[in-house]
């Protein structure tokens, strides 16, 4: 186990890597921290002073944190005004995009208790979570669209500790935890920023090797799943390292192990089952399964959390829509550290996954397109973007090309070519 001395200079460096390669911090840029409804909690501040810290060193013009409570979020939303959480969040909102507009960049620390709404009213949690990300849709849509750089780090608390490290005696959960994070995050080598460029380079050739094959179709296949997607024309694959409209380089998920691209929106046919559970906004996922015809959701269910399935899928039109396919082998890094962090930061780098919702806009021209042009465009848009996990040892994926090929990418869950 990490001891305190260990864990503050391993964090220190984690922190310069989420500045430095997340967000890739500019000298006279603003920093946000927390954001939405990942605000930064009270078991954060330690690791948000980190931030702070190593974005004032690179330059920072001003660091703003956005400090927030679960357990005050939970009351709220339980006993709490909702109209007036809704007025908050639009406040929160005009700030943050005030922030945005002058050039800032964006982490997030994604860290929410698995129960947090175990016995609240479940239409309480749905108005509650559609008030603040309706609030904040306008910049989202922008953040995604790669107008500004953010990244996805996360940091432990206790009740996410307690899940993930059941088996181990409490005082040692939230020290595991952080291990976890640091491992999956590739923050524990002497020059994590430096292997981190090493590691991007390496998703890139994956996803230019994608692209050299011209895929048109996917076809997955493993338990309860016997599913095909069809590709855009004007596809492309990417890795997280990306840059925004301005041409900075940043990435948006620490850590990521993915490739990944957007599916044509009514192209996607059959059946495919989850493999591991999904935390959404508080809730807890199991057992989800989905039909689809012609690209959207026609039958879903889930073995345990189906109220807050029903919320994702019928949220609106494009809720019932795939938005992204990322492709991850089950010996990737995070995926041999055999741990279930019940997050899906960590989680989808894990496991194949698909997106519900919200599109990526990954076809050539995309990023210059208006929101009334992307449904011609055959890409996805929704108020959601949330990932579940369907890989496993037992999946196959073959490519069909625009020659007419079927290329094998995985069997059983791994890459059949290493690139």
């Amino acid at each position: 186990m990490l001891s305190n001395t260990k864990l503050s200079s391993q964090r220190k460096k984690y922190a310069e890597l989420v500045i430095k390669v997340g967000v890739n911090l500019q000298p006279g840029q603003h920093l946000v921290i927390g954001f939405a409804s990942r605000q930064v909690y009270p078991e954060h501040v330690e690791f948000a002073r980190d931030l702070t810290s190593a974005a004032y060193d690179a330059g920072a013009k001003f660091v703003h944190v956005d400090y927030g409570d679960e357990w005050w979020l939970r009351e709220t939303v339980q006993r709490g005004a909702l109209s007036t959480l809704a007025e908050r969040a639009a406040w929160q909102a005009q700030w943050v995009q005030k922030l945005a507009d002058e050039g800032a960049a964006f982490v997030a620390i994604p860290a929410s208790n698995p129960h947090l709404f175990d016995g609240v009213p479940r239409g309480s949690v749905d108005e509650a979570n559609k008030a603040i990300a309706g609030a904040f849709r306008s910049f989202n849509d922008r953040r995604t669209n790669n107008e500004y750089s953010w990244t996805l780090a996360s940091a432990p608390t206790e009740a996410w500790a307690d899940v993930v490290h059941a088996d181990l005696p409490k005082e040692e959960r939230v020290a595991a935890l952080w291990q976890g994070i640091l491992q999956a995050s590739r923050a524990t080598g002497e020059q994590p920023v430096e292997d981190w460029r090493a590691h991007l380079e390496r998703l890139k050739r994956r996803s230019d090797w994608l692209n050299r094959l011209g895929i048109r179709q996917l076809h997955y296949r493993a338990p309860g799943t016997d599913l095909t997607i069809d590709m855009h024309e004007r596809h492309y694959w990417t890795a997280a390292g990306q840059p925004t409209q301005g041409g900075i380089p940043f990435v948006a998920n620490i850590p990521t192990e993915e490739v990944f691209s957007a599916p044509l929106r009514t192209g996607v046919h059959g059946k495919v089952r989850s493999t591991m559970p999904l935390v959404h906004n508080g809730s807890l996922i199991e057992g989800i399964e989905l039909t689809f015809s012609e690209g959207r959701i026609v039958d879903y269910r889930a073995s345990r959390g189906q109220d807050a399935l029903q919320h994702i899928v019928e949220a609106d039109e494009g809720s019932h829509y795939l938005g992204e396919v990322a492709l991850v082998p089950v010996d990737s890094p995070i995926s041999q550290m055999g741990t279930l962090f019940y997050n899906t930061l960590f989680d989808e780098n894990a496991s194949c996954h698909l997106a519900i919702g919200k599109a990526y806009p990954l076809i050539e021209g995309g990023h210059g397109l208006t929101r009334e042009q992307w449904s011609e465009n055959g890409l996805n848009e929704s108020l959601m973007h949330v990932d579940f996990m369907i890989g496993s040892t037992h999946m196959d994926i073959d490519a069909k090309t625009s020659d007419g090929r079927v290329v094998p990418l995985f069997s059983k869950g791994k890459w059949t070519e290493q690139v």
